[in-house]
C-alpha cells in the first residue's frame, strides 16, 4: 500500500513543510545553475532534486535524507571547485545573464577559429617586440557597464592583428589601458579595469592586476603580454597562468570554449 506523507501530519503542516522544501530547492538550483552552468553538474542535481521532493511526497524518509546529503555534498563539491564563479554570483546574485553577438533573434556567425588565429598572430608580434598589452574578450556576460566606468574610448571594428599592434604601440593615444573584444569586435580600447585587492607572491604589474581584477567580476578571459619580459599570461576565475607563445593558440581556444561544456 502506497502511503503520502500528508497521511502522517495534519494538511496545513504538509502545505507548510512542501513550500518550504521548494523554495530551498528552487534556491539550490538557481545557485548551483548561475555557479556551475556545465551540463552534466546540472542535470545530476535536477535528479537529486526531484528524488528529494518525490521521496518527501511518498514519505520515504530515508530515502529523503540520503538524497538531501547527496544534494549538500554536491553542491558544496561544485561551489569550492567553482569558487571564482561562486564569489562573482555573490557580488550581483541576481544580474542577468546576458547574450552577446544576438541580433534580432538570431546569433551572429563568425569565423571564430579565423579570429583566434588573428589573436594569436597578434600576440605573438606583441610578444616578440615586447609591448605591453591588455586584451579582454567577453564571453557570456556583458562587459558594457564595465567600458563605461573604465572610461572606454568605443572602437566597434573589425579584429585585425594590424589594428592592435597599432593601439598599443607606446605613445599611441589608447595604448594605455585594455581593449575589449566582442565577438569578431574590438568593442572598445583604453578601459581601465579596477585592480584586483588579492596579495601575491611574485611581483605583478598594473597590467596584470588589471587584468586578474577583471577575471574576479566576470566571465571574461583576458591576455597580457608584459612589456618588460615580453611573457604572455591568461587571467581567468581570479587567476593568471602564464603561456609560452608555441602554446598560446590551443590555450586560448581551450579557455575561449571552456564555457561552453
Amino acid at each position: 500500500m502506497i502511503h503520502f506523507v500528508w497521511d502522517e501530519m495534519p494538511i496545513s503542516n504538509f502545505i507548510i513543510s512542501l513550500a518550504l522544501l521548494l523554495l530551498l530547492e528552487t534556491a539550490v538550483f538557481y545557485v548551483f545553475l548561475r555557479v556551475v552552468k556545465r551540463r552534466i553538474p546540472l542535470i545530476t542535481v535536477s535528479i537529486l532534486l526531484s528524488l528529494n521532493i518525490i521521496s518527501f511526497l511518498f514519505a520515504i524518509f530515508y530515502v529523503f535524507v540520503i538524497s538531501s546529503v547527496c544534494t549538500g555534498a554536491t553542491v558544496v563539491a561544485s561551489i569550492v571547485l567553482n569558487q571564482g564563479d561562486f564569489n562573482k554570483f555573490l557580488s550581483n546574485p541576481f544580474s542577468k545573464v546576458v547574450a552577446k553577438n544576438v541580433y534580432m533573434g538570431v546569433e551572429k556567425i563568425f569565423d571564430r577559429n579565423a579570429m583566434y588565429e588573428t589573436i594569436d598572430e597578434a600576440v605573438q608580434k606583441l610578444s616578440a617586440t615586447r609591448t605591453g598589452a591588455i586584451i579582454t574578450f567577453e564571453r557570456n556576460k556583458s562587459l558594457k557597464d564595465i567600458i563605461i566606468h573604465g572610461n572606454g574610448v568605443k572602437v566597434n571594428s573589425p579584429v585585425s592583428a594590424e589594428l592592435l599592434e597599432t593601439i598599443f604601440y607606446p605613445g599611441t593615444r589608447l595604448h594605455d589601458g585594455a581593449v575589449v573584444i566582442s565577438g569578431d569586435k574590438i568593442a572598445a580600447a583604453a578601459v581601465f579595469f579596477e585592480p584586483t585587492k588579492k596579495i601575491f607572491a611574485s611581483k605583478y604589474g598594473s597590467r596584470h592586476r588589471a587584468a586578474i581584477g577583471i577575471s574576479e567580476v566576470s566571465d571574461a578571459v583576458t591576455v597580457v603580454v608584459s612589456e618588460e619580459t615580453g611573457r604572455i599570461s591568461f587571467a581567468i576565475n581570479g587567476q593568471i597562468e602564464p603561456v609560452e607563445p608555441n602554446n598560446f593558440l590551443n590555450a586560448f581556444k581551450t579557455y575561449m570554449a571552456d564555457e561552453a561544456e
